[in-house]
């Protein structure tokens, strides 16, 4: 059988399951995610890191924030290795249970005040369990859609768990928005608690919808022919290393502009423009509300017009973008930052998300593609993503908090990315898989 003939359109039940399972259990982790992101810079920098210099504080907020994403790797690593050798389906299951024990612990989590340097300790320690879950999440999510697709929607399929980064980052943003409404002292003390301890809900909901999917047709395929790699990391490096290199440096323009249009910019709007915690969490749900129902469009666009031609034209508006967007903020009026935000979050920053997964997935055989897709992903969101807010933040404090590093440390994060995918050859239209005869379509 064909691969298209698993899941032939989006009116087949087993593809709408496979579409809900991927697009629900990616938006449960990246909501857990997100609310660290946001929290960290509202929260934890006064409840789990107090000092007597604020910017200290909140450096040391936005260093736990970036740890989890150097263990992701590692996380990667190790669920991969069960994906591209037991299954897709089994290691999201553990993904997504491992993360969502560590989000509720961190909502039940006494504060400095409370035990002293525990408090950071255990915190730290939960943010990277969470980076473990997350490090094995995105690649099976992507592939239990990706891997279903038929060739001619492929592209479609695989930007709806990117629709979960963004569903995620609106669930955890509309959580603290509502929980923001509380007077300063009931949001301190337990309000920014609440969406930590919903997750548990969202978890066994999360877990309920992935029971009864099918494993995917390319790793039974691999699975039945005897061609799943023995040790799928080893293999990865020594077959695919010029791809995950690849993979790292087109993360890079995905992932460091987004940490700073959603999570650098709360603290950045609210301690230097004079912006309120409300106002700046609105104009972060608006831009994300808008990327959210364009990264599909950006999907199916793809299946017509290529993935490469929409991630260079992504990629190079962005870096037309950055000095207008701070430029945009600075002007001290809300519209403004919502139109900033939308622009670059919500329209500019959607074609680049909506196509990198399926791109990632077409440059990798199928026996390591969960290895190498996450390899990829994984390493260019440490070096560009988690480390964006910390970069951002420090270069502000060491520029007078001057905007032109950051701006310019945007267009440098889109030139690396645009010369990593000058070698990717594009797939549109071609199966995923070598058919019998080792042809690809």
């Amino acid at each position: 059988m064909t691969q298209s003939a698993h899941a032939a359109t989006l009116s087949d039940p087993t593809s709408r399951r496979v579409l809900l399972a991927s697009l629900v259990g990616s938006t449960i982790e990246w909501f857990d995610y997100f609310l660290y992101g946001t929290v960290a810079g509202l929260v934890f920098n006064k409840l789990f890191f107090p000092t007597e210099d604020p910017a200290v504080g909140l450096l040391l907020s936005y260093a736990s924030f970036a740890l989890a994403f150097f263990i992701r790797p590692f996380g990667g690593v190790l669920f991969s290795h069960i994906g591209d050798r037991i299954g897709r389906k089994q290691t999201l299951v553990l993904t997504l249970t491992l993360m969502g024990l560590a989000t509720v612990g961190m909502g039940l989590l006494p504060t400095y005040e409370s035990i002293g340097i525990w408090a950071p300790v255990l915190l730290i320690t939960l943010r990277l369990i969470q980076g473990l879950g997350i490090g094995g999440e995105w690649g099976g999510a992507l592939l239990l859609a990706v891997e279903h697709a038929p060739r001619e929607r492929r592209g479609l399929f695989g930007s709806v768990p990117q629709m979960g980064v963004a569903l995620g980052m609106l669930l955890g943003t509309v959580a603290l928005s509502l929980m923001t409404l509380l007077p300063d002292e009931q949001f301190l003390s337990w309000g920014w608690r609440v969406p930590f301890l919903f997750s548990a809900v969202l978890i066994a909901f999360g877990l309920w919808i992935r029971r009864g999917i099918d494993e995917t047709p390319s790793f039974r395929a691999a699975q039945q022919s005897g061609e799943l790699a023995a040790v799928p990391l080893v293999e990865t490096l020594r077959t695919h290393w010029r791809e995950v290199l690849i993979a790292v440096g087109a993360k890079v323009v995905e992932t460091a502009p987004f940490y700073i249009f959603s999570t650098f910019v709360v603290s950045y709007a609210t301690t230097q423009l004079g912006f309120d915690r409300t106002g700046t969490l609105l104009a972060v749900t608006v831009g994300t509300v808008v990327t959210t129902l364009l990264i599909p469009v950006m999907g199916a666009l793809s299946d017509r017009v290529g993935r490469k031609p929409l991630y260079i034209g992504g990629a190079a508006a962005m870096a037309l973008f950055a000095f207008p967007y701070f430029w945009l903020l600075q002007q001290g009026s809300l519209p403004l930052l919502i139109l900033a935000t939308v622009i670059g979050l919500g329209v500019i920053w959607a074609p680049i998300t909506a196509v990198l997964g399926t791109m990632f997935s077409e440059i990798f055989r199928s026996n390591v593609r969960y290895t190498g897709i996450t390899l990829g992903y994984q390493i260019g969101a440490a070096l560009a993503g988690g480390t964006a807010p910390l970069v951002a933040t420090a270069l502000l404090n060491a520029y007078d908090n001057s905007y032109v590093p950051v701006a310019l440390y945007i267009i440098l994060a889109a030139l690396i990315s645009l010369a990593a995918v000058v070698p990717v050859r594009e797939r549109q239209g071609e199966h995923l898989d070598p058919l019998p005869g080792g042809r690809v379509g």
